[in-house]
């Protein structure tokens, strides 16, 4: 093999073996820059950007100060110390040293999963390596056991390996490069499902780890980054080592065989180091969201004119800077934007989120798209009428016995007869009270499964992607976004005025998702990664809003985004009941439009359908009812993929017969994942949207294995 092709500028991400999620760059380069001109330059941004970073703060540290404690004033020592210097010593340095370390470890981490993988949105946060080591982090802090940062750092790893391995695994099972992140995305929410329930059921153990969890560069000291910044540089320099073997691995597997490398112990290799960086950024600061994204994807922009940059040995290092670079910036226009005291308080990786998924979204939609998956992915077998009556009765008889159960279920259990006695106005107090406060609960859970299941069916019809949801398209974190909004600035806003709310935010993440797709073409996998890119932002701008507005109250807003049917009462249900009213005739007398809008582009222009006004009014209807659903009970999610999944594998894909299957499946789910979490832990209560997260992260997961041979 000659210098050239073992060598050559390769951009890691993209190999031979995916080319759908390759990026056009738009134009080619006109001119070279020198690596060295580049590498200076970068410096001394990196060297200007610490400086503003330090100087930043409730207390005015000037350059005599900063010249000061450079020269002569060492940590521990008093001989001469002012309080500025205090302050620089105590707070300044270690969270300088803290965006150092994690920018560095992020940018490299992100760098070598993107190789890996050969896909360009690859990172720590979109393969659930992040949500896997926090969940480790937080499982431990909730048992109330403290580890020393070495440790706790070792805690983080396995959990990051556990998680990595599981998305790779899924993400290869396929061909298309969209499959690895729907598998994180997926894990994901299972993850953070399980991580809210730590955090609400051992909220005294688990303090400060909700702010801690959107990533704070905020440190008590420097002994925390001592200990784990040698690892953070071994496991640098250990990927830099792997430089040359991953060049030959983007060749492809076949190309590096034959030249003596292993495509799997390289691998191997890169992916423990990349985990091992990424467990280190979540233990020095908590998982700060999409550096891993941002940074390798700013190298291969400046790479298409930089000679060598694109190299691994350069690559993974100018990731690792860019990182730093993204970090900082980030803190620093945090405290510029709200101020040093609020900057303090709001979490380095809000900024970094909103960053990032404004990349998500543009990597997305400049991507190629692998087309269409056609109707095979979706359960194509018809089924016999007689088969569908049989479902219809079936689930029919085993919602009404899940609703009984949770009627007599919980922190009070009940009898029939007291049921009786209620409906005839004859129980007593206490009967009363705990049906009175019991039944509106199930009521909502049975109107809102079957809102979210009804507009999943909606929404995979109009994308023709089987593995879309209103949560991965954007919609519920759009809702969520408007009702926290309410929550948040009106204190005492009333149901109704969150329901508004609710209702503008999901119009507006679906017109942002379906506008930018729609301007491609709609093609599924961009649609899929454009939605889950505003989730992400959607995501971090509830974070900070409640950050800023009710920093000692997070408990409250984890439990209503987590999804909880508490407290409601039976007009907060006329909303979901009254838009079931009308959209279940409305999508029935659609049915047709509905099946033929979910096999492809062509047919249903030549049978007169104008997709052009189909598509977008039958989104307004899916928005709808989501909106409605998250007013009700809040944020729920993995349901509107479930249940259309499942009702498609019972009667076939005609909408006619999925749509009544689908309402039943969505209300059966949400109604049992709701008594579970008020019974097993009674009085204590798990939000159903916990439980639904958990049940649904593993059939997401097999519906990806399963459907390793569509595309």
């Amino acid at each position: 093999m000659s210098t050239r092709s073992a060598g050559a500028e390769l951009a890691p991400p993209t190999g031979p073996t995916e080319p759908s999620l390759s990026v056009r760059t738009g134009r080619p380069a006109a001119r070279r820059v020198s690596l060295s001109l580049v590498s200076l330059a970068a410096l001394l941004l990196l060297l200007v950007l610490m400086a503003v970073h330090i100087s930043q703060g409730t207390a005015t540290v000037g350059a005599h100060t900063l010249w000061r404690a450079s020269t002569a004033v060492l940590p521990g020592s008093d001989d001469g110390q002012t309080q500025a210097d205090a302050v620089l010593v105590a707070s300044r340095l270690p969270r300088l040293a803290a965006g150092l370390v994690v920018g560095c470890a992020l940018g490299a981490a992100g760098a070598a999963l993107q190789s890996v993988s050969r896909n360009v949105l690859a990172s720590p946060d979109t393969l659930a390596v992040d949500a896997g080591a926090y969940l480790a982090v937080v499982t431990v802090a909730a048992f109330g056991v403290t580890l020393p940062p070495l440790m706790t750092g070792s805690t983080a790893l396995i959990g990051g390996l556990l998680a990595a391995g599981v998305v790779l695994a899924l993400g290869r099972a396929g061909a298309g490069p969209t499959r690895l992140v729907l598998a994180g995305s997926a894990l994901t929410l299972g993850l953070s499902g399980l991580t809210q329930m730590f955090l609400l059921l051992r909220a005294q153990q688990t303090t400060g780890l909700y702010a801690w969890g959107n990533g704070s560069l905020a440190q008590i000291g420097m002994q925390t980054i001592d200990r784990l910044a040698p690892i953070a540089l071994l496991a640098l320099a250990g990927l830099v080592v792997l430089g040359r073997r991953l060049d030959i691995l983007a060749l492809g597997d076949d190309g590096a065989a034959v030249v003596g490398v292993s495509p799997r112990l390289t691998r191997v290799l890169a992916v423990v180091l990349a985990v091992a960086l990424s467990a280190v950024s979540v233990t020095v600061a908590g998982p700060i969201g999409f550096v891993g994204l941002c940074a390798p994807a700013i190298v291969r922009l400046a790479g298409v004119r930089i000679p060598g940059l694109l190299r691994h040995r350069a690559f993974v290092p100018a990731s690792a800077v860019a990182g730093v670079l993204v970090v900082l910036g980030a803190d620093v226009l945090l405290r510029a934007l709200f101020g040093a005291q609020a900057g303090a308080a709001v979490p380095t990786g809000i900024v970094t989120s909103f960053f990032g998924a404004g990349v998500l979204v543009a990597l997305a939609y400049r991507s190629h798209d692998a087309g269409d998956a056609g109707p095979s992915v979706a359960f194509a077998r018809l089924r016999s009428r007689r088969a569908f009556v049989v479902t219809l009765v079936v689930l029919t008889g085993a919602l009404v016995t899940a609703v009984v159960a949770s009627t007599l279920l919980g922190d009070a259990p009940l009898l029939l007869g007291d049921v009786g006695n209620w409906l005839t106005g004859r129980s007593g107090r206490f009967v009363s009270f705990v049906l009175d406060s019991r039944m509106p609960r199930i009521a909502a859970a049975v109107l809102a499964g079957a809102a979210l299941a009804t507009s999943g069916t909606v929404v995979q019809a109009v994308s023709r992607n089987p593995l879309a949801e209103p949560g991965i398209l954007g919609v519920v974190g759009g809702a969520g976004v408007g009702a926290v909004v309410s929550l948040t600035v009106i204190p005492l806003a009333s149901f109704w005025a969150v329901g508004g709310s609710a209702l503008a935010g999901a119009t507006a993440a679906a017109a942002l998702v379906f506008g930018l797709a729609a301007r491609r073409g709609l093609e599924q996998n961009r649609l899929v990664l454009i939605g889950i890119g505003v989730s992400a932002g959607a995501a971090a701008l509830v974070s900070l809003l409640i950050v800023l507005t009710d920093p000692f109250n997070g408990t409250k807003a984890l439990v209503w985004l987590s999804g909880s049917t508490y407290g409601r009462t039976f007009p907060e249900t006329l909303p979901v009941l009254g838009t079931l009213a009308v959209a279940l005739p409305v999508l029935g007398a659609k049915r047709r439009e509905l099946d033929l809008i979910g096999l492809d582009t062509d047919t249903p222009r030549l049978l007169g359908i104008r997709l052009g006004t189909a598509r977008p009014g039958l989104l307004a209807i899916a928005v709808v009812l989501t909106a409605a659903a998250v007013a009700a009970v809040g944020v729920i999610g993995f349901v509107g993929l479930v249940a259309p999944h499942a009702a498609r594998a019972l009667v076939g894909r005609r909408h006619g017969r999925v749509l009544p299957v689908a309402a039943l499946l969505g209300s059966l789910l949400v109604v049992v994942a709701d008594t579970v979490g008020r019974t097993v832990i009674a009085p204590a209560q798990i939000p159903v949207g916990v439980v639904t997260a958990v049940i649904g992260a593993p059939y997401f997961a097999w519906l990806l294995w399963r459907s390793k041979g569509d595309r």
